[in-house]
């Protein structure tokens, strides 16, 4: 039996008292099925994904959620942070039928230390919204490759950017979490107030409690040299192997991803993309653009049909990797490799063409992301060379079984060089294990999650 086994148990009899008590304790804070704002507040980014919460809380302010909390344990019910629902497929394990969703779009905001390079974040911000803030002094973040997922979901769980190579995990850029914890205060962790539960946040995310806050180093970076390069499927193989020869010897200032795309025919995407299969290389390069031009000599020698690549603003960064702009439907699965030789690109190109497949995808790792710094917390380092990641799409819930199978093919093909490690915030699917993505830390996790959570009140997307 794991942690997440021992919920709550809300006998049906008590459902209405329970919900009478979210209403009188919480009012408009909080949406009943049959609400107006119940179905779109319940609805995650992934769209595949259903939730059916016992109901969901909308506070805007860090005394909303003491609200909430204090609320749901008088209810005896469970909680389920959640600022976008990026991650709502790796949370579909849990029985949400007595949690709350603590929906956290209301909470966001901003505060920039231009002096001190640093950022104060309100727990339902987007990248986005840091990226606005900080991009006026000159400054910019480890964010991932999409601008509207959740700053504390992805940093807490790792967080994997284009900087990654050069700087290591983003969640080491964290100084302190305010977080709701379950007897419902406000605790302020950090190396020098509440160390171990400082420690089990990076990493342990929303199984220790409702973030109101994080406050975060940023990177002194007003502009970057990055883009993609891309070609037509038909030189998919070429351009794989060029790839994996160029990642062995690239510097640790370039972070890179390599994908196989097999694009729908859509009105929304330009005539020369729509309804492709492509392969794209893109990522950055933190160096001059004399440096920088001549690192990618190898790969442009392949006469890409299209080369982005130049210096453009730190904001634009999430721009390059073209993750869809809007709540999408997808399945999704992931794995971790030491190495890349000649036969596993192979492997990965005629992976590409398992039926389905939307995504199919290697980032370089290795470099600051393999070394784990001093002070880190729970999780501050990843163990492997590259991550595979392969994405399906889900237009409606028949389609899941089959887009599922996909994906597991495209990740199975290269089963041969699989490590034993995951990286967090790529586990967004029920069945993973999530031990791998903790590795040696979890045993401490689980040992803290007992003492700050005895009763298993918060449901995490990724449980210790």
């Amino acid at each position: 039996m794991s942690l997440n086994d021992l919920a709550i148990d809300v006998p049906h009899a008590a459902a209405g008292a329970a919900a009478a008590e979210l209403r009188a304790a919480l009012g408009d804070k909080v949406l009943l099925p049959g609400d107006a704002g119940f179905d779109a507040a319940r609805t995650p980014w992934n769209l595949a994904v259903v939730q059916n919460p016992f109901a969901v809380a909308v506070p805007r302010s860090a005394a909303d959620v003491v609200d909430v909390v204090r609320a749901a344990v008088l209810s005896g019910l469970r909680i389920a942070p959640q600022s976008t629902g990026h991650a709502a497929a790796a949370l579909s394990e849990t029985d949400l039928t007595h949690t709350v969703i603590v929906s956290l779009k209301g909470l966001r905001g901003v505060e920039v230390d231009a002096a001190a390079h640093t950022a104060r974040v309100l727990g339902g911000s987007l990248w986005n919204d840091v990226l606005e803030a900080a991009a006026p002094h000159g400054l910019t973040a480890p964010h991932g490759s999409a601008g509207d997922v959740s700053v504390v979901g992805y940093l807490l769980s790792g967080g994997l950017s284009f900087y990654g190579r050069a700087h290591g995990l983003a969640v080491n850029t964290v100084r302190a979490v305010e977080v709701a914890t379950a007897d419902g205060t406000i605790v302020r962790a950090s190396a020098d107030e509440h160390a171990d539960l400082f420690w089990a946040l990076r990493g342990g995310s929303g199984a220790f409690g409702v973030v109101v806050a994080i406050e975060i180093d940023l990177l002194p970076v007003a502009d970057i040299f990055a883009g993609m390069l891309l070609w037509d499927a038909s030189h998919a193989s070429e351009v794989a192997h060029a790839w994996a020869k160029w990642t062995a010897t690239a510097p640790e200032s370039a972070t890179t991803a390599l994908r196989i795309l097999h694009l729908p025919p859509l009105p929304e995407l330009p005539p020369f993309l729509s309804g492709r299969s492509l392969v794209v290389i893109d990522g950055a390069i933190e160096e001059t653009d004399a440096v920088a031009s001549a690192l990618l000599g190898p790969l442009r020698a392949l006469q890409p049909e299209m080369d982005t690549f130049a210096r453009i603003p730190a904001p634009a960064l999430v721009q390059v990797h073209m993750d869809p702009p809007e709540p999408s439907p997808s399945a999704t699965w992931h794995a971790m490799l030491d190495e890349l030789p000649a036969a596993a690109v192979d492997a990965f190109v005629a992976a590409a063409d398992e039926p389905g497949l939307f995504v199919h995808e290697l980032r370089h790792l290795g470099g600051a992301l393999n070394r784990r710094p001093e002070g880190g917390g729970a999780i501050a380092s990843l163990a492997g060379q590259y991550a595979l990641h392969s994405v399906a799409m889900v237009p409606v819930p028949e389609a899941a079984p089959a887009a599922t199978a996909a994906v597991h093919a495209g990740v199975d093909a290269l089963a041969a060089w699989h490590t034993d490690a995951l990286a967090l915030t790529f586990i967004d699917a029920p069945g993973a294990d999530r031990s791998l993505g903790f590795g040696a830390a979890r045993s401490h996790l689980r040992q803290l999650k007992l003492e700050y959570d005895p009763a298993n009140l918060f449901a995490a997307a990724r449980p210790v």
